[in-house]
């Protein structure tokens, strides 16, 4: 916490502000993908735990607005569709959340890194991650798992997320208000867990607010691309964004 007070702290947080942005960004476009710029962005210039601490409370407020946006009604139809996944996340979240501080940071780097790229790269030959036709309520439960573990540990949920939805044919409206409400709820089990975990703070909680504007003004910039603006086009460059993002986080995971 020392650099976010120190004299290099005005061009630090002004770094982690432009993260934000970008990562704003980058969620109003697909409506995924604001985590893992975000930790990948701020863990290059912050230990992983504070850049967790960091993106937390951007991550509830920017999914809240995302979930909201066609209403209440429409939300909870949501919850009560996918409550399998939900539940089964929520659980292995608060779980996988109490183990950040005992995991070495460059093996927490390398299990956040690695996921993605695999999953941007495969997203970008044409072979985006998918479920079996018909999965049922087994295999939505294990893909919770998987997304509620790295969550916990990372604030990153997306990809199995997008693979369930995209294997189900979802609608793009209903997509992204899904994303909004999985990943919401799930970001408020994450702000639980890490203030139980220590992660989030009376002195980390401060660093996070001020993520938060930069982030909504990302996403505000986001919705209005996504409405102009191609979304396959998009949808590739988001992938393009996060494996080089995932390749960062691999690099510092194996040289520092």
């Amino acid at each position: 916490m020392e650099m976010l007070f120190g004299p290099e702290a005005l061009w630090i947080v002004s770094f982690c502000c432009l993260v934000a942005m970008v990562a704003g960004t980058v969620k109003g476009v697909v409506g995924f993908g604001m985590p893992m710029v975000l930790i990948s962005g701020l863990s290059t210039v912050m230990p992983p735990d504070l850049a967790l601490a960091g993106l937390i409370l951007p991550t509830l407020i920017t999914n809240g607005w995302q979930a909201l946006r066609q209403g209440v009604a429409a939300a909870w139809e949501s919850v009560r569709k996918y409550r399998v996944f939900l539940l089964v996340g929520l659980v292995f979240l608060l779980g996988s959340a109490q183990v950040v501080r005992a995991v070495p940071s460059q093996v927490l780097l390398l299990g956040i890194g690695v996921p993605i790229v695999a999953y941007a790269l495969t997203s970008l030959a044409g072979r985006p991650l998918r479920l079996p036709a018909g999965a049922g309520a087994r295999t939505e439960a294990a893909i919770g798992a998987v997304a509620g573990f790295f969550g916990g540990i990372s604030g990153v949920w997306g990809p199995p997320t997008v693979a369930m939805l995209s294997s189900r044919d979802t609608g793009k409206t209903e997509q992204m208000r899904v994303q909004g409400v999985i990943y919401g709820l799930g970001a408020v089990a994450l702000v639980v867990a890490h203030v139980s975990s220590g992660v989030l703070n009376r002195d980390t909680a401060p660093f996070s607010m001020i993520l938060i504007v930069p982030a909504m003004v990302g996403m505000w910039i986001g919705f209005r691309i996504q409405d102009r603006l191609d979304h396959a086009t998009f949808r590739k460059l988001t992938f393009l964004v996060l494996f080089l993002a995932g390749a960062n986080l691999v690099r510092r995971g194996l040289w520092g």
